[in-house]
């Protein structure tokens, strides 16, 4: 069972002080828990452990999939294949950050992979401020917890100048290239979330700049916005989506990293790590792995599975079903044409009153921070943010 620490709640006024604005919920509940998880230092390491071999894992798992064509195997749309390819043979198209989604670790009970949030990952905003002040609030340590988030983002963001480990040299090396962030119009957690990467960018040394996607301008020539070309361009749009929504964009973007004319964040290839196929692909490489849960294309007999689209979010359209092959709860959605993928069932840890615990770390060249949200036992986005103390 998760071990729970009560805090004392932070206020509306105080949230939005901090430029956190989607903290009610649509049932006027509020989206920040109350409480804090409680970790040992040893089940701090094990989550930051656990994420860096799994990251490598997923690295070796993509080159295989790119070796072997196994793209649509895995979901990939079709007129992507030759971007992603494209950005993976380029170092210069650095994977920026990703979250990986995680059972286990804080109940006694070993961690196992649930799926990776590769390219467009949210809670970034709670995960790196939000629980930082809730110990500050709460008068506690606020170095009690794994959380570099922020810290790591910056040096993350030198490395797509540098290349390397080592960041010192940023400033020699950069030469004044400019990032444009984008999101998409009316929606507040997305642009806040890219607003917030955007004021980290700052601080590492870039000239930024903030667009809406339908104000940007794109060509075979590049990327702009109100008559400036912009070399590096983060949006928070998933891949699928462009892929599936805007087949021209796509298009367009393939030419524009085939021309190097821009690189774009996350890159293309952060697609093969979001599919939920690669779990399936990452089985096949390390059967009965520790960290890994028995992953199929076809339903497991006699087990108990959770059903899921090989893209999807927030539970959409995840069914867990029981050793006889009959649903036992599901959700609905809008991914329901999308591959599907069966994994084993696992646990969530629990608190006294039922709720699922899921874990979620961070990952910007290594493991760098981690949160929970809590729900039922599908988590949707309903389910709440939930920070850790570590003690």
């Amino acid at each position: 069972m998760v071990t729970l620490q009560k805090t004392v709640s932070l206020d509306t006024d105080y949230l939005e002080s901090l430029g956190f604005i989607w903290h009610t919920d649509s049932d006027n509940s509020s989206y920040i828990a109350d409480e804090l998880v409680t970790i040992s230092e040893s089940e701090a390491e094990g989550y930051y452990e656990a994420a860096n071999e799994l990251y490598d894992m997923y690295v070796h798992a993509a080159q295989y999939v790119i070796d072997n064509n196994l793209f649509h195997e895995i979901g990939i749309p079709f007129n992507l294949v030759e971007i992603i390819k494209a950005s993976w043979e380029n170092d210069i198209h650095w994977h920026l950050y990703g979250r990986f989604d995680l059972a286990g670790g804080c109940d006694g009970k070993p961690i196992k992979l649930l799926e990776f949030n590769a390219d467009t990952p949210t809670s970034l905003f709670e995960t790196a401020i939000i629980q930082w002040a809730i110990l500050k609030k709460n008068g506690m340590d606020e170095s009690r917890q794994f959380n570099a988030l922020h810290e790591a983002l910056i040096d993350n963001f030198k490395r797509l100048v540098t290349l390397d480990e080592n960041v010192e040299n940023f400033e020699e090396r950069y030469e004044g290239w400019k990032f444009l962030f984008s999101s998409i119009k009316g929606n507040s957690e997305e642009e806040n979330t890219v607003r917030l990467l955007q004021y980290i960018a700052d601080q590492a040394g870039y000239q930024t700049e903030f667009a809406y996607i339908d104000e940007v301008e794109f060509s075979d020539e590049g990327i702009s916005y109100q008559g400036n070309e912009y070399e590096l361009w983060f949006k928070l749009i998933p891949w699928e989506d462009i892929a599936l929504q805007a087949s021209d964009l796509a298009m367009l973007l393939t030419n524009i990293i085939k021309n190097q004319k821009a690189i774009i964040f996350n890159p293309a290839y952060a697609l093969l790590f979001q599919s939920k196929g690669m779990l399936k692909i990452l089985w096949d490489l390390y059967p009965n792995h520790p960290l890994l849960l028995e992953s199929s294309f076809e339903p497991l007999k006699g087990r108990k599975q959770v059903r899921k689209p090989v893209f999807g979010r927030e539970g959409g359209n995840v069914a867990i079903i029981d050793e006889n092959g009959m649903i036992t709860e599901e959700a609905s959605g809008e991914y329901q044409n999308h591959k599907m993928l069966y994994q084993a069932y696992t646990n969530l840890p629990e608190d006294n009153q039922g709720q699922s615990y899921q874990s979620g770390v961070f990952y910007a060249y290594e493991a760098c921070a981690l949160g929970f949200r809590k729900g039922g036992k599908i988590l949707n986005n309903m389910s709440k943010f939930v920070g850790h103390i570590i003690q």
